[in-house]
């Protein structure tokens, strides 16, 4: 199923609000501190009795230098000896966890994300996937889906041989932009040269699938110059890229502060970067899959959206929706059946509170009937871009037009609009419609009407 996208600034400027990304719903906002380790604990013995099939999430927080325009959860520090004693209370939450999980549960997805994962040395990567192998079931076959971010600036042929042999088959390259203008404005010096050098590692270790991360709206960028930046990575031939609009939230995240606002580029410049962007990847063969995402014919994303089997997590897209998602580390999230539980997301109370004996659960959500009904529904229109009425009425017990009446005016008017085609039977996402998927989503988010959208990035 190819997803061809028209353009139509019309439509951008009239449904370009800000929202969710729609990695879970409910989101992360609704998360609240009622969920406790013991819930977590609940979830996951559910999960051993019913032998379902396990993703598991690994934190490491840790950076060398800081990135302005980063929110994400890390510490920025040069000092490494901070990593062991992280690692020590990483080591006491999986044997905390994995007492409660069964040896024929399979782990099909594995992750390390950041941070910077490659911020450890290489008897501490050791010395973690030998603790993960021994306390879950992690494949040994080259199958599953293992893979971890990498800062090419810290990494080289060695470290990339080293994670395969440890069993990761796919890899994520930070970029963002190869113009040395821009990087100087975020603090993030990179040369092309750093970023083949670990990507043909990465193709003479036959891993199976390679992406490249590329942000457009940041400082000093012009539509020119990152023009030049994806011609250059297309030109490396990544299986996925991975193309996000900055976020600029300085009130939220206290590195943006550092980025001058004049530097930035009027949001008609960002249209005509994002513009141009899917202009030269299509015409370079990949396809749009959707929320930013690009990947070629033969990719694993392409092939699932195509069966109808891609599904969106806590990771992004993914092939592995179905497994329940077990998150290891500060700030990170589980979703293990019906449940989302978070851990702290202060290092140091994260730490202690393990060292203490006790998981780290602080916030989460338990979904109820109607969360699962409308998740079933944004994630249909998310992945696939079309909705069937009569699939959700037969598996929710439920008549569509009824249950969500409310909807229909807007859903009309976005089909006026030519965003969507509805019908009696469904909705399909029409070509104008496909970069504002997230605008039909929020259609149905119960949760909408009571959130503060300043917490949430613009849709283009």
């Amino acid at each position: 199923m190819f997803n061809p996208i028209c353009w139509n600034a019309e439509l951008i400027r009239r449904y370009d609000n800000a929202g969710p990304r729609y990695t879970s719903y409910p989101t992360a906002v609704q998360f609240h501190d009622g969920v406790a380790p013991s819930d977590l604990i609940a979830a996951l013995e559910l999960s051993r009795r019913e032998k379902r099939e396990l993703s598991l999430y690994v934190h490491i927080p840790f950076c060398a230098n800081i990135c302005y325009y980063c929110a994400c959860n890390k510490v920025i520090t040069k000092d490494r000896s901070r990593a062991e004693p992280y690692l020590q209370s990483l080591f006491r939450e999986i044997d905390l966890v994995s007492q409660h999980v069964g040896a024929d549960q399979q782990v099909q997805q594995l992750h390390f994300g950041g941070g910077t994962p490659t911020f450890l040395a290489h008897d501490q990567l050791r010395a973690l996937m030998a603790k993960l192998r021994s306390s879950f079931h992690l494949r040994d076959d080259d199958v599953g889906d293992y893979s971890i971010e990498i800062d090419p600036r810290e990494a080289d042929w060695a470290t990339m041989g080293l994670l395969r042999e440890l069993g990761f088959n796919r890899v994520s390259f930070g970029v963002q932009d190869l113009d040395l203008d821009v990087q100087r404005a975020v603090n993030r010096l990179q040369t092309p040269e750093q970023t083949q050098t670990v990507l043909d590692a990465a193709r003479a270790l036959q891993y199976r699938s390679i992406n490249i991360d590329l942000i457009y709206g940041l400082p000093k960028q012009t539509v020119e110059g990152f023009a030049r930046t994806v011609d250059a990575i297309i030109a490396m031939k990544p299986d996925r890229l991975s193309v996000f609009n900055y976020a600029h939230l300085p009130e939220r995240f206290l590195p943006q502060r550092r980025i001058e606002t004049s530097d930035l580029p009027a949001p008609q410049e960002k249209l005509a970067m994002l513009e141009n962007t899917i202009r030269q990847l299509v015409e370079a063969g990949y396809r749009y899959i959707g929320m930013d995402h690009f990947a070629l014919p033969d990719d694993s994303l392409s092939n699932a959206q195509d069966s109808g089997e891609l599904q969106r997590n806590f990771q992004g897209y993914t092939t592995h929706g179905h497994c329940d998602l077990i998150g290891l580390g500060v700030s990170s999230i589980s979703q293990v059946g019906d449940l989302f539980s978070q851990n702290s997301s202060d290092i140091k109370v994260y730490q202690h509170t393990l060292d203490s004996g006790h998981l780290a659960t602080r916030r989460g959500l338990e979904c109820h009937t109607d969360d699962r009904l409308r998740r079933a529904v944004i994630g249909q229109l998310i992945c696939h871009f079309a909705l069937d009425f009569a699939d959700i009425e037969r598996r929710f017990g439920i008549v569509f037009q009824d249950y969500f009446a409310d909807c229909w005016p807007v859903l009309r008017q976005m089909s006026r609009d030519g965003l969507i085609q509805l019908t009696d039977r469904g909705i399909r996402i029409l070509p104008a419609g496909r970069l504002l998927v997230r605008s039909v989503c929020m259609v149905f988010d119960a949760y909408q009407v009571h959130d503060n959208n300043q917490r949430y990035s613009r849709i283009i």
